[in-house]
């Protein structure tokens, strides 16, 4: 149900962008949680928006940027038409930079976010850094702003179950965008290439941790032997409680280490865990 957004003309929103990748092909998009913020962003008519992504300034960031200068389209006016690139180098902490872009150049009232990255170490952490570093409040799951009044935002939160609660924060704050928010449009060609992609350069903090990982892509989960599917926490507690009938297993005693594996590997493959 559409909302009637109430907010100054001088709210600024800046929004994250990342370098997404394709779960098939593996080529660079945009990220579809961040497309879901941008969604966002743009339903607040009176708001100026800023585009920001950190990290290296390469072929792969050019495409997916753009892909978002596509979503700008008859939005021109609010300043979604450029990206802010803060260049770094890809073994760089971008925290430290963009946690500067934000708080000294662009200096928005409100930050939205995807929860995670498609790539990279997408371990959901970046926003609440940011919050800590900038010493704003941080609300996650996010699905709507229902409107903005006197510095204080009304948000709309997803729950387990299709839940939904309205909560209310003082900016400036972050927030984070449920996977449940209003899916993105499509990115139009014409303002994706007549965009403009503007480039700040900032101090780079090398991430030592990352000197230490082995980066390489994941393989696919092997088939599980026993999915329980329930609704309630009655119903997985029971499941997990209940005694295994056993009528189809064989026990085996007084075996040779041989036949024991065999036996284990003939298992294996009825259930399809190796083929």
């Amino acid at each position: 149900m559409p909302h009637e957004l109430t907010k100054p003309a001088s709210l600024t929103v800046a929004v994250l962008l990342s370098v997404g990748r394709h779960p098939v092909t593996g080529r660079a998009r945009r990220a579809d949680q961040d497309a879901r913020g941008l969604e966002l962003a743009l339903s607040l008519s009176a708001a100026r928006i800023e585009l920001v992504h950190a990290g290296p300034f390469d072929d792969a960031c050019e495409a997916s940027m753009r892909g978002y200068l596509g979503m700008s389209s008859g939005y021109t006016e609010t300043g979604a038409d450029s990206v802010t690139l803060v260049e770094q180098p890809s073994q760089a902490d971008v925290l430290p930079a963009l946690s500067h872009a934000l708080s000294e150049s662009l200096a928005p009232q409100l930050v939205i976010a995807g929860e995670r990255t498609e790539q990279g170490e997408g371990s959901g952490m970046l926003p609440y850094q940011l919050s800590e570093s900038l010493g704003w409040p941080i609300v996650g799951g996010i699905v709507a702003v229902e409107a903005v009044d006197e510095g204080v935002a009304t948000l709309l939160q997803a729950l387990p179950r299709g839940q939904r609660r309205r909560l209310s924060v003082r900016l400036p704050a972050i927030i984070t965008v449920n996977a449940t928010a209003t899916s993105p449009r499509q990115s139009a060609f014409g303002p994706a290439r007549r965009g403009t992609l503007a480039v700040v350069e900032q101090p780079a903090v090398h991430d030592e941790a990352q000197d230490e990982w082995h980066v390489e892509p994941a393989r696919k989960r092997p088939k599980r032997l026993k999915i329980v599917k329930s609704t309630s926490a009655r119903e997985r507690f029971k499941a997990a409680a209940a005694k295994s009938d056993g009528g189809g297993g064989q026990v085996l005693t007084d075996v040779t280490p041989d036949e024991g594996a065999a036996a284990i590997h003939k298992l294996l493959k009825e259930e399809g865990v190796l083929r």
